[in-house]
């Protein structure tokens, strides 16, 4: 399935600043950074619960927010894209 997590993490002190490093290194290890608090996932149910539990761990429910919407895909005939294009054509062939 494809995901979108957008968060916005309360930077006021350091511990904050740490927890923002934290909760963007945790999305890049399961999906693309397509904007600075943005991510695109393709995910399987598991994983996803997976990324649940870790951004959980992280998140405090008073000062920050998480969202994780789940998408049609992540295709031409279902996202606008505006701008610079940073994602990745999750349909084609991955090149490492």
């Amino acid at each position: 399935m494809y995901v979108v997590v957008a968060y916005d993490i309360c930077t006021d002190n350091k511990a904050g600043e740490k927890r923002l490093r934290k909760v963007a290194q945790t999305c890049q290890n399961y999906g693309q950074r397509v904007q600075k608090s943005l991510f695109e996932c393709t995910l399987d149910e598991a994983t996803l619960a997976g990324l649940v539990h870790d951004l959980r761990l992280l998140v405090h429910p008073r000062e920050d927010s998480v969202r994780i919407y789940r998408a049609l895909d992540f295709s031409s005939t279902h996202v606008i894209r505006l701008g610079r294009d940073l994602g990745l054509d999750f349909q084609g062939p991955l090149i490492l």
